[in-house]
């Protein structure tokens, strides 16, 4: 057997990793500027996290959701602590398109309704009425377009107010910063006014947080810069550092019933103490603190380079835009800088998603090696 060929690779085997640096196979050090989609938040093979999961792995690592499972009473307390998120109750799951399928799934038993808004170059998973939800054509089968969704800009609330006032509008999903179609923003007087619209036309809003929570942005959560509370937020990617965990926020308002919902992996032990031990280091090391400081510095720096066109998102959660396509720039810096970035739905942004441990002088390193390759 042989593997299903969806991803292109870059000829790169990591073999171990520790902070900010990957080692390939040949003995070869990489800087990671990409964290593998936003997911490694507290660097890769932190002490702490490592002792954790070992810990827990040697008591129990998984059993099902038919019993007790204390941990996860204990990370719903620490998660709504540190995110100033009380009044929001949890549920686990495994991933970033399986928390926003269950959003979409909720809005819909909430509402009794079946259409969504969504916006343009939004990407929020690859499942069912996740990937409906996506911009983009090339991944949504003929079985995913059978769910209701319209895409709308942002900024344009006329189109928004024709679309909510039919009232056959389940739900409002958005990015406050968008990930993968390249790191464009709601403004806050839209973000705020579309909420507005939401409680008048008894619509649930979702904030999906799946790349941008946990503090990337230099607030635990990117709707929190814009003075909002969505009815559901969606986490996953840098919740666990690396496991694969996900999770919805949901709003006291949203009623739970027994069989609602179900996952036979999600919130199990290990993830659990997964993400306590990223809260915890995130508290301790003052991370969002960090990433809204360092993101400062990114912009200060990236503002030197004449070839940036424009720079894009907030805290860690960055890109760069250029005037040419990044694909080659990002094997040149694979491949002769060896360090790691990302690329976009919009192939003229180079997207940069750092572990929040980082510090001034590795975004040094950055620029210089980007320098080069400009040059």
């Amino acid at each position: 057997m042989e593997l299903f060929d969806v991803y292109p690779l870059y000829d790169v085997t990591p073999v171990s990793a520790k902070g900010i640096v990957i080692t390939d196979d040949k003995g070869n050090k990489y800087l990671d500027f990409y964290g593998g989609h936003a997911v490694i938040s507290i660097g890769h093979s932190h002490p702490y996290y490592i002792e954790r999961i070992k810990s827990q792995i040697d008591k129990i690592g998984f059993y099902s959701n038919s019993v007790k499972n204390p941990l996860q009473n204990q990370l719903a307390a620490r998660l709504g602590e540190l995110s100033n998120c009380r009044d929001y109750n949890l549920f686990l799951c495994n991933s970033g398109a399986e928390a926003n399928e269950n959003a979409l799934k909720l809005a819909s038993f909430h509402t009794n309704k079946s259409r969504v808004i969504a916006f343009t170059n939004s990407f929020h998973g690859r499942t069912s009425a996740a990937v409906a939800a996506t911009d983009n054509e090339k991944i949504n089968a003929p079985i995913n377009k059978q769910q209701k969704v319209t895409f709308l800009s942002f900024e344009d609330i006329k189109a928004f107010k024709t679309e909510i006032k039919k009232e056959d509008v389940c739900a409002v999903i958005l990015e406050a910063i968008q990930g993968v179609g390249g790191l464009d923003e709601p403004s806050g007087i839209f973000y705020r006014e579309i909420s507005a619209l939401c409680k008048k036309y008894g619509v649930v809003l979702i904030a999906d947080e799946v790349q941008s929570g946990f503090g990337r942005s230099g607030s635990f959560f990117a709707f929190q810069h814009h003075k909002i509370k969505p009815d559901i937020i969606t986490i996953a990617k840098g919740m666990g550092n690396g496991f694969p965990v996900g999770g919805v926020l949901i709003h006291k308002n949203i009623q739970a019933s027994y069989g609602l919902l179900g996952t036979t992996f999600g919130g199990n032990h290990l993830a659990c103490t997964a993400v306590l031990a990223v809260l915890e280091v995130m508290e301790k090391e003052q991370l969002i603190e960090n990433a809204e400081k360092l993101g400062k510095y990114f912009k200060q720096k990236a503002s030197e380079i004449p070839q940036v066109k424009e720079i894009k998102g907030r805290g860690l959660m960055l890109g760069l835009k250029f005037d040419f396509e990044v694909a080659d720039l990002r094997k040149r810096l694979i491949y002769n800088q060896h360090l790691f970035t990302g690329g976009a739905k919009d192939k003229y942004v180079l997207r940069i998603l750092p572990a929040l441990t980082i510090k001034e002088n590795d975004l040094d390193q950055f620029f210089e090696a980007l320098k080069n390759e400009l040059q």
